[in-house]
């Protein structure tokens, strides 16, 4: 998707554009709340360039709104915090129209384990032990701020919002607690699991299609923050 969008951007301002995005995405990952930054030395006027970039972008990628930025923004670099939101289908049978967009869970979750687990990862810690593939260089560690479990019928959202993540960190971190909600895990054993720092003490990474890209908050106070459309 990026590639799509500096091609139109590229074509656009009609010179070569590489964007820095907010978040990183893997392959069938989605984004409702991505941020994404450039550098142009053209005029355009800027607040019809959503417009025209939907005009050129293919029909699942679309831009919200654009407005300058100051010279030293970075989608990336001046972010202070992300949202993710994965969603998961609890029920015994799957679905067809969620399958690109949810992880189907056939075995009753326990939200109250689930809870019970993610409130041991809240907080400052190295989550080496929850990271796929680990950083050429910089810490492991990240601070936590919030890990929310809600049940809607057959579907449960969960959110994790932190300053920010490692590789598969937050697939990794739901997967794990997956195991504790099914009775696989126990939840009082996350700590050891934070304190092992190997990816082998942690649970399963979840599967990319029930991963959004909720939102991300600026110092500005700027927050992208938009409810993928399962929970909107």
């Amino acid at each position: 998707m990026a590639g799509e969008l500096e091609r139109a951007l590229s074509a656009l301002l009609a010179e070569p554009i590489k964007i820095s995005a907010a978040g990183r995405t893997d392959a069938g990952v989605h984004a409702t709340g991505q941020v994404v930054s450039f550098s142009t030395v053209r005029a355009f006027p800027f607040e019809r360039l959503a417009l025209a970039l939907n005009h050129e972008l293919p029909g699942d990628l679309r831009v919200r709104a654009a407005e300058q930025a100051p010279e030293r923004f970075s989608a990336r670099f001046s972010a202070v915090e992300r949202t993710y939101v994965y969603a998961i289908l609890n029920r015994p049978g799957p679905s067809a129209l969620l399958a690109r967009y949810a992880y189907h869970v056939w075995t009753p979750l326990d939200v109250d384990r689930f809870e019970a687990g993610a409130r041991h990862l809240i907080g400052e810690h190295d989550f080496r032990s929850f990271c796929g593939s680990l950083p050429q260089s910089g810490p492991t560690r990240r601070c936590v701020k919030a890990v929310t479990i809600e049940r809607r019928g057959d579907l449960v959202r969960v959110s994790v919002c932190a300053d920010g993540f490692l590789h598969r960190m937050v697939r990794t971190i739901v997967g794990t607690l997956v195991e504790c909600g099914v009775g696989r895990r126990d939840p009082k054993a996350l700590p050891a699991v934070l304190n092992a720092q190997m990816r082998g003490a942690a649970g399963l990474t979840a599967p990319p299609q029930g991963l959004y890209l909720a939102g991300v908050r600026y110092g500005d106070g700027f927050d992208s923050f938009r409810e993928p459309p399962l929970f909107a």
